[in-house]
């Protein structure tokens, strides 16, 4: 097996850290903290193509493998994960339209949302489902040559910038199964009715904006039906968040390599009882754990990225993937603070960002323990093999 990068992913990575360390790093405290969007960084990505990501090349997009889109929300959440938010539902309903979307709708979305003139996300959770998206009570009634979509969402990332957004909803409510009824409508957030309604306060995850939304009687053209076939909803957003997984599980690894490299020039810096403490082996011990868990969790990774690039199916590689790493990355980042003592616990260095960062991918796109039991039916159906 090779666990090398191409010469391609090499320079991918070097830019993409010269990018990091030179646009963000140096704003990413101080923007964290105040709550203002990052727009200049946005702005500068799109300078990058990096909005085109997973768009086919013949809509303007990179067409970029899976691990190299690994490489990319790694190395941005080295510098701050939130920024990585920006591309990541983006990048998930840019997939989704390449993929299952109609000629009509590729041509008429994926070339300005791989141009990063316009974004967009995907509107699955609500107030009373997010795990169980069978439960969603967003409705799409037929109206002639429209639907009529009433519902809410919430914890939607991009909101406010989503141009169309991707919304999943029961255009059978009493489909059996319910997942029989389920479509998703490229909505326009122009059309009356759409509301933002407010942005939710967060302990992280700052910089994208993440939202409520209304629909009240929103009137969708039936051509905005994703893929023109009605019951496709479920499956459409289940293979994009099969991507998704492997999006959170870099982005963890990069929260998690922050973490240890913070920890590593620290302990050696700092001097406690005559010596510096990287001379503790109490301290040595820990950096030896961070070590291991964050390349675990890379190459983990990388490996479920690799089994998409394939043609495989990923489902049991990319939950097996987010797990760990996600649980690296909380790990790695009290670790770090327990490095740095006090300090750690202090908004004048990066640490405390980080662990407050952390339990988002642990939460996000399919909390852990639904994932563990989607892993655990995988292995015990057959349809996963590990060894």
């Amino acid at each position: 097996m090779d666990f090398g990068l191409s010469a391609e992913q090499r320079l991918l990575r070097d830019t993409m850290r010269s990018f990091v360390n030179e646009r963000i790093r140096p704003v990413a405290r101080e923007w964290e903290e105040s709550g203002r969007y990052p727009e200049e960084i946005a702005a500068a990505m799109a300078g990058l193509g990096l909005f085109g990501l997973l768009v086919p090349e013949e809509y303007g997009g990179m067409a970029a493998d899976m691990v190299s889109l690994a490489i990319v929300f790694e190395e941005i959440s080295r510098g701050w994960m939130g920024v990585a938010g920006i591309l990541g539902s983006h990048s998930l309903s840019c997939w989704m339209i390449a993929r299952y979307g109609t000629p009509e709708q590729r041509s008429a979305h994926l070339p300005a949302l791989a141009s990063g003139q316009r974004r967009t996300g995907i509107a699955l959770t609500e107030p009373g489902a997010g795990s169980d998206l069978q439960g969603i009570a967003t409705t799409a009634r037929r109206d002639g040559a429209h639907y009529v979509v009433t519902g809410r969402k919430t914890w939607i990332t991009n909101a406010r910038h989503a141009d169309p957004l991707p919304v999943l909803v029961k255009t059978d409510p009493a489909a059996r199964p319910a997942h029989a009824g389920m479509s998703v409508l490229l909505v326009d957030p122009a059309t009356p009715g759409f509301e933002v309604t407010r942005d939710l306060p967060k302990l992280g995850y700052r910089g994208p904006e993440t939202c409520e939304i209304v629909l009240d009687q929103v009137r969708v053209p039936v051509t905005a039906l994703l893929g023109g076939s009605e019951g496709r909803g479920l499956q459409q957003v289940l293979a994009a968040l099969e991507k998704g997984r492997i999006n959170i599980a870099a982005r963890a690894v990069g929260v998690a390599q922050e973490a240890y490299d913070q920890a590593l020039r620290y302990a050696g810096e700092r001097e406690a009882f005559g010596q510096k403490i990287s001379g503790f082996q109490a301290i040595q011990h820990k950096l030896a754990d961070m070590a291991v868990k964050v390349q675990s969790a890379r190459l983990l990774t990388y490996w479920a990225a690799a089994r998409a690039d394939a043609g495989e199916r990923a489902d049991l590689e990319s939950g097996l993937a987010k797990v760990h790493a996600s649980e690296v990355a909380l790990e790695c980042a009290i670790m770090a603070m327990q490095v740095h003592g006090g300090y750690g616990y202090s908004k004048e260095f990066g640490v405390e960002r980080l662990y407050r960062d952390a339990p988002l991918m642990v939460i996000g796109e399919g909390t852990n323990d639904i994932l563990r039991t989607v892993i655990a039916r995988s292995l015990i159906s057959g349809r996963g093999v590990i060894g």
